[in-house]
């Protein structure tokens, strides 16, 4: 199958560089084929920037945007589209930061598509938001700017204008987590840049995947745990720089319990303020790094990114009851998470439904679904 923006060594096809160059020449000019094929939007809502976490009354329905087709960025910016009048009046002035989701420097299943950052980046141009954007990552194995170029995502950030920033290089603020091993809170160093949505419309470019901690990790997980930077010079296995360490394991809790709770509580300071869950190629099995591909050609869009993580879920046809941190979630916000709430736009779910194989040790997760034993 082809998708938008393959890369051919550390670059893009020609072929998939003039499609796409010429999209955009047509987006600026008069509209891309792409806009043309998004539903009329309804009015939009208030958006302002609130605790991702502060209990709602029943209001305004969820609504989710599922598209599918067999070009990753048309894919992404239909679904967008479907929000165009919400996400500008969103913006306003803030800067935009699309954050990847690089857990991988190196596997590019493991990692977002450049075509999905593609489809953002037009559409972005499409509302006249692009100026001032930026692609922003603190990598999980390696050093980011390494990882970026494996992806191909230097000429496509020169492509439409963005800057490419490793969060582990910008300023820091301390967050403090649960560790489950001493019930005690932990200091952790987390990117101000994520934490500051006064100043930030943060884009979660995220992915379906299955995860060895958590289930399922989704357009939440990849803010909450991009957010803990790294020393530079930090990597995994052969080539780490001496003394160098990372703050991400501290996110996790040391354990199954640790992590979802801290997923939950993280959560309302450290969130998207939209969600763009890119399906083409999903990853089950072993994630977030080891798994197999997943042929399934989707891609989600939402302003609410726990409406998304819950329509996602359905996606992969995982029991939403054994994603222990999005359940947490739930409590506060259960308007987000009950699917005859949501107001699907586009696609039918059940039509697009797959069955993703869990991680080996799925069993072992789900220990956070039974309350530790009290002494």
């Amino acid at each position: 199958m082809r998708c938008t923006a393959q890369r051919t060594g550390r670059g893009y096809g020609r072929r998939a560089f003039l499609r796409s160059t010429i999209a955009g020449t047509l987006a600026a000019a008069a509209g891309a084929r792409w806009l043309r094929a998004a539903p009329p939007e309804q009015p939009a809502q208030p958006t302002a920037a609130r605790p991702a976490l502060a209990a709602t009354p029943a209001g305004p329905r969820s609504r989710v945007a599922l598209t599918a087709g067999e070009d990753r960025a048309e894919n992404v910016f239909r679904g967008l589209s479907m929000f165009r009048r919400q996400i500008a009046e969103a913006i306003g002035n803030r800067r935009v930061v699309i954050k990847p989701n690089n857990v991988s420097i190196d596997r590019q299943l493991a990692a977002t598509h450049a075509g999905c950052l593609e489809g953002i980046l037009e559409f972005l141009r499409s509302i006249g938001k692009l100026e001032g954007a930026v692609i922003a990552e603190s990598a999980a194995t390696g050093p980011t700017m390494e990882g970026f170029s494996n992806f191909g995502y230097p000429p496509l950030a020169e492509r439409y204008g963005v800057k490419l920033i490793d969060l582990d290089q910008q300023p820091t603020a301390t967050l403090f987590v649960f560790d489950e091993k001493d019930l005690r809170p932990h200091p952790m160093r987390v990117s101000k840049m994520l934490l500051d949505h006064a100043q930030h419309y943060v884009i979660s470019a995220a992915m379906l995947k299955t995860h060895d901690r958590a289930v399922a990790t989704l357009s939440l997980k990849n803010i909450v745990f991009g957010a803990p930077v790294k020393d530079l010079g930090f990597r995994f296995g052969p080539g780490r720089a001496p003394g160098t360490t990372t703050q991400k394991p501290i996110a996790h809790g040391s354990g199954f319990y640790g992590i979802n709770y801290n997923l939950f509580a993280l959560a309302e300071r450290l969130y998207p303020d939209l969600a763009v869950i890119d399906g083409y190629e999903g990853m089950e099995g072993n994630g977030p790094t080891m798994g197999t591909p997943v042929n399934h050609r989707v891609c989600v869009v939402s302003p609410d990114y726990l409406a998304a993580d819950r329509v996602a879920v359905e996606l992969m046809g995982i029991d939403f009851a054994k994603v222990g941190y999005l359940n947490y979630l739930a409590q506060a916000r259960p308007h987000s998470t009950d699917l005859l709430e949501i107001e699907l736009l586009g696609e039918p779910l059940a039509r697009h439904v797959r069955q993703y194989r869990l991680h080996d040790n799925i069993e072992q997760q789900l220990i956070w679904m039974t309350p530790p034993q009290a002494s």
